[in-house]
């Protein structure tokens, strides 16, 4: 067993034994991948006070997301195809998160179907949706997401029309791999990838192969899924939405203020500030340079959780203190997921974990209820001054 001690570690054990297609799927960004980069790195321009003589004793990482009590403040984000990651990839990551104590987020776009993780976990867990044109598909993947208990919706909102990733186009991305000369090459150095695969049944998008009209193998669902994101997702739709699935919304892709203030007009539980990773609008202002903004812009109207380039529980602590009350960590999962399976999954949340309570006491707090921007020092151009 190697010795894990950041997620930078569980990464590069990511990109050796999983697949090219699928490490590059994760570990990429849309168009320059200026945003996706931006991300990471801007992180490191906040600084932190260090505080001393404060008594540490009977320190608390808990908190409560959208009414739920969690052991951190950190959501498990959807990622699409995490079952290409390591077989039965959302089981385990959802496993690894109920043990934990904080909320896990199927995708849409999973390998594993809604109904294969209700059968594998015992508590309730968050359902991410794309809206499609197909009505019928919704309102009948809503009606699943609600039959296996689903505590949450989460509405993503900045994926109506497709980011273009260069990696994904250039491997020929596809789930299950399609059998080319470059890709099988590269699958003959992932024996240990390729055994798992062979013991499951799941290797296709399981909430929609078979549940779609039309779909029902790899071909059918290209198409399908190349026609059917809505392009026509408006507020009012948004709002028609809630009203169908009738628990907590959240609603996932808030970048700017303005629609920050129309998600609290159609009564979304919480927003997620998102540029989708960096895997849409490339350019885009990384998510910690946009929260001060949108945590300003909607003061306590709604629950404010953050999601984009999470690699630490520095990272985490930083997020918290400028204003947000939940984050998600996608990328940091998956690497740890890739490397170790359920056990790497664990592995990267006991590191998040450690480093925000460390952190947290180094910095004077004892709970992350307590985290605020005093404890950050933050450039004064850090928000930028934009014409």
């Amino acid at each position: 067993m190697p010795v894990i001690t950041t997620i930078e570690d569980l990464r590069r054990i990511h990109a050796r034994r999983a697949p090219r297609m699928f490490y590059d799927y994760c570990e990429s960004g849309s168009w320059t991948e200026q945003t996706f980069r931006d991300n990471i790195s801007d992180f490191a321009q906040i600084r932190l006070r260090q505080r001393v003589a404060v008594d540490m004793a009977g320190r608390s990482t808990a908190a409560r997301m959208i009414g739920q009590d969690v052991a951190m403040p950190v959501a498990l984000a959807p990622v699409g195809l995490t079952g290409m990651q390591s077989a039965d990839g959302e089981i385990k990551a959802a496993r690894a998160a109920e043990k934990f104590g904080v909320p896990f987020t199927l995708s849409t776009m999973s390998i594993c179907s809604i109904e294969d993780v209700a059968a594998h976990t015992t508590k309730p867990f968050w359902f991410q949706l794309y809206v499609m044109r197909d009505e019928d598909f919704v309102a009948r993947i809503l009606q699943r997401a609600k039959d296996a208990r689903c505590s949450a919706l989460v509405l993503t909102l900045d994926l109506q029309i497709l980011g273009q990733r260069h990696k994904d186009l250039k491997n020929g991305l596809s789930a299950p791999p399609k059998p080319t000369l470059r890709t099988m090459a590269n699958l003959a150095t992932k024996w240990r990838w390729g055994l798992e695969m062979l013991g499951t049944k799941r290797r296709f998008f399981g909430n929609i192969v078979g549940h779609a009209r039309g779909v029902s193998d790899a071909s059918s669902l290209t198409d399908w899924t190349a026609e059917q994101f809505d392009h026509s997702l408006d507020w009012d739709k948004v709002r028609k939405l809630k009203e169908q699935w009738g628990g907590k919304l959240i609603l996932k892709g808030i970048l700017d203020a303005e629609d920050a203030r129309r998600a609290v007009d159609v009564g979304a539980d919480a927003i997620v500030v998102s540029n989708h990773g960096g895997r849409q609008l490339d350019g885009a202002l990384s998510s910690i340079r946009a929260l001060p903004g949108i945590v300003r812009a909607v003061g306590d109207q709604v629950e404010v959780h953050f999601d984009g380039g999470i690699r630490s529980g520095q990272d985490v602590l930083k997020a918290l203190a400028l204003g947000a009350r939940g984050t998600y960590i996608g990328r940091a999962f998956v690497y740890g997921l890739g490397a170790m399976g359920e056990a790497g999954v664990t592995r990267a949340l006991e590191v998040i974990h450690k480093e925000l309570d460390t952190t947290m006491a180094l910095c004077g707090r004892r709970s992350v209820a307590a985290l605020d921007r005093d404890i950050l020092l933050v450039p004064s151009d850090f928000e930028g001054n934009w014409a």
